[in-house]
């Protein structure tokens, strides 16, 4: 029998579904022994830092990992960063096959004058700043204007304008970050435009996401009945699936607005920014329109127009993504999630994709190394390990009972690793 030492680097959906399909693929022939490095000191990726925290099924998906991560032969190094505490090539020295799953978590840029100004933020800073992540708890995040603008037109772009929109009340429920519900309560916005460039026919968003929001309590919902209309038209008779579920969700929107909240979340298609207008803070947007240039004055703008990956020494990147064939990088290295095809799919796209890439390294496999692991090398790190997170999850989720929420999470590295008793 082979047994074969395996490492994942990222412990988000991509890393767990990698995982899961080596745990799946094992025989009487070829074991494997799974070792999950992650920078924080906490896994699951978006699931903990990316999922709209009013989404709370969605992040169920958690009950999965926790199955993956029992396994006898799967150990966590959490708390330890590629790059400072250990390199890529020590990790293709020690294991026979090095994965990468460390998603995409810089936010793309859209490249208009004013994008530096204060009350500029992209999707990847506000999301996880209202999520409770360690390296984004200090963001400045402007709430004093009555009007915000969300570029983009997929589901992040949604969850930012919610969460943006909702009545904060609605938030005590959850595990958003006590400092993010405490700056909503206090913020001045009433107004959540959601801005896409072209017609709705082509936007991201998800069905689903779509026919919830006419469920919003507090809130009122627009979209122009003559947008959706015209996209119809445009589609044709036979249009592809998911654009006719999207349309008609989009149609009972704009045929149903509600009108009488003091909170309002608008849609906006065919709006391409072209200039972010203030002085020392935003001020205002500058849309170019088939009518002709719009200006939309706000206090702040999000945008949520895509991510990329961050670059990792030793690993070859283009286009925001590391390069590879279908999945295959180079000698023993291998890629999954997002850091393989870009940010697309939901959390369940990456665990078809991972199992197809997951495949193919173990048809790679000749004879195991045996040259030991990475834990001879993390002798000064402090490392979060299985049973450490098992004490920072169950105290997370203990503080969030008498306040009738999942969990109350920890926002800083050293409340953390106080959990965790290190």
């Amino acid at each position: 029998m082979s047994n074969f030492k395996v490492v994942i680097v990222g412990a988000g959906p991509a890393g767990y579904f990698a995982a899961q399909a080596l745990q799946n693929l094992a025989n009487d022939d070829c074991t494997f022994e799974i070792d999950m490095i992650e920078r924080l000191p906490t896994p699951w990726g978006l699931v903990r830092s990316g999922v709209a925290p009013d989404h709370p099924k969605i992040k169920t998906v958690s009950k999965v990992f926790e199955k993956i991560a029992s396994h006898e032969n799967f150990r966590l190094f959490a708390n330890v960063e590629i790059g400072s505490d250990i390199s890529i090539a020590q990790l293709q020295e020690k294991y026979d096959a090095v994965i990468i799953a460390t998603g995409s978590s810089l936010g793309k840029k859209l490249g208009i004058p004013g994008e530096g100004l204060r009350g500029s933020l992209s999707a990847a800073t506000f999301v996880p700043w209202y999520n409770a992540h360690p390296d984004f708890v200090g963001v400045d995040t402007p709430l004093d204007a009555d009007t915000a603008v969300v570029i983009g037109a997929g589901n992040v772009a949604m969850d930012v304008a919610r969460m943006l929109a909702l009545e904060p009340s609605e938030l005590d429920p959850t595990d958003t970050a006590d400092h993010a519900i405490e700056a909503f309560k206090k913020s001045n916005i009433r107004k959540v435009y959601i801005s896409a460039r072209r017609g709705p026919e082509y936007a991201a968003f998800t069905s689903p996401e779509l026919r919830e929001l006419p469920k919003l309590e507090h809130t009122n919902v627009i979209m122009d009945k003559g947008d959706i209309e015209a996209a119809i038209v445009r589609t044709g008779d036979e249009p592809e699936k998911e654009v006719k579920s999207n349309l008609d969700a989009m149609l009972l929107i704009a045929e149903n607005p509600k009108s009488e909240h003091e909170r309002t979340m608008q849609f906006l298609f065919q709006h391409t920014p072209k200039e972010i207008i203030g002085t020392d803070r935003v001020e205002g947007v500058v849309f170019s329109t088939p009518n002709g240039d719009v200006t939309i004055k706000c206090g702040l703008v999000i945008t949520a127009i895509g991510y990329q990956a961050h670059g990792i020494e030793g690993i070859p990147f283009k286009n925001g993504k590391v390069v590879n064939n279908d999945g295959r990088v180079n000698e023993n290295l291998y890629v999954v999630g997002w850091a393989k095809r870009g940010p697309s799919g939901v959390i369940g796209t990456n665990k078809s994709d991972a199992a197809a890439v997951m495949q193919l390294l173990v048809e790679d496999l000749k004879s195991p190394k045996n040259v030991g692991d990475i834990s001879v090398l993390l002798t000064h790190q402090i490392v979060v390990s299985r049973d450490h997170w098992k004490k920072i999850n169950e105290a997370e989720v203990a503080a969030g009972e008498p306040h009738g929420k999942p969990r109350k999470k920890s926002v800083t590295r050293e409340e953390l690793l106080k959990h965790a008793d290190l």
